[in-house]
């Protein structure tokens, strides 16, 4: 069974051979311990890949996304960042009145993509290939505004705003049926919904104005024969039910933001669950014990022949040798329902 089939099995809770692994990383990790994250890469291989863009006309950048210093987006959003390793902050908004509505214009290089060697690319392989999309309407809403401005602008709702992100949310249309047209296997759309332990806006105002766009994003997919990925930091148990509604394939979230054992009785078994271990508190000072206890309560809950991925992110702090225990960890479960192994 190839990589490609165990992710598609999990997916479809179709009992994979094992369960599938994926580790997201930060150029921190690479940069403190290049050879301890070589070696669980090694190890642990990942199953599911990103393809590159391939662009014949790359969209206009400046400057690193990780380095200290600035860094100006492909819309043109300048960033300010002091610690190598992560990605910075907006501190001006690009679009300080909306008078000058002209300056957001979308980065049509990014619809530039050389789409034989990205099929090319999925050929090559036998993993799980996601798209080099980067769709995220919320999130560069608030580069464009500034989140301030951008939360006001939610209470005030200027026709503008609406303007704004519809301008927005058609070129990510544009793109995302670019990339449904490749033999990629999933696209993927993410936005940062959630603070430690509640919604950013109110579920009621996100199902106006969100739920719609997300909603076509999965018919793309959906009507292309390709699964829909989808990250979202911090608490959003009160999305989810609106996510599984629409039809998204795999969320990552931050499980530990939320009471897992909840989401379990609520949506295991029509969700995938892509992770992830608690990067707050367990992959940066848990113990063995620890984070053994915490891959096993995501499995407990979550898995139900499927349905869950093993992904966790080796970012700021965490411990080389609590992620590798993350990875051995999930090797050693069976992938039967867990409620024969209570």
């Amino acid at each position: 069974m190839t990589s490609r089939e165990i992710v598609k099995r999990t997916l479809e809770f179709r009992s994979p051979l094992r369960i599938p692994r994926h580790l997201w990383l930060l150029p921190w990790a690479s940069d403190h311990f290049p050879q301890e994250l070589a070696r669980i890469q090694s190890d642990f291989p990942d199953d599911i890949v990103h393809a590159p863009p391939f662009f014949k006309n790359p969209p206009a950048t400046s400057g690193d996304e990780y380095a200290p210093g600035t860094f100006i987006d492909e819309w043109g959003c300048l960033f300010e960042n002091r610690q190598k390793g992560i990605i910075g902050e907006v501190k001006e908004p690009l679009l300080k009145s909306w008078k000058d509505m002209d300056r957001v214009q979308p980065p049509l290089g990014r619809l530039s993509v050389d789409t034989d060697q990205v099929n090319a690319f999925c050929r090559s392989t036998d993993r799980f290939v996601l798209a080099g999309c980067r769709v995220r309407p919320f999130e560069q809403l608030q580069f464009i505004r500034k989140s301030e401005n951008l939360y006001l602008d939610l209470a005030e709702r200027p026709k503008e705003l609406f303007l704004l992100l519809d301008r927005i949310h058609q070129f990510y249309l544009e793109e995302l049926e670019l990339w449904a047209r490749t033999e990629v296997d999933g696209l993927l759309f993410s936005d940062d919904w959630g603070g430690q332990s509640s919604l950013l806006i109110s579920p009621v105002l996100w199902g106006k104005l969100f739920k719609p766009l997300y909603k076509e994003y999965v018919e793309i997919a959906h009507r292309n024969g390709k699964a829909m990925f989808m990250h979202s930091d911090g608490y959003i148990t009160d999305i989810i039910p609106d996510l599984v509604e629409i039809g998204v394939d795999a969320l990552n979230a931050q499980v530990f933001c939320m009471d897992i054992e909840s989401l379990g009785r609520l949506f295991r078994g029509k969700i995938t669950f892509w992770g992830e271990i608690d990067r707050q508190h367990i992959l940066p000072y848990g113990t063995p014990e620890e984070v053994r206890a915490a891959v096993r309560r995501v499995w407990s809950a979550l898995y139900n022949h499927g349905g869950v991925i093993a992904q966790c992110e080796f970012g700021i702090g965490a411990r080389p040798e609590n992620v590798r225990l993350v990875f051995e960890t999930w090797s050693r479960f069976p992938v039967a329902s867990p409620s024969r192994f209570a």
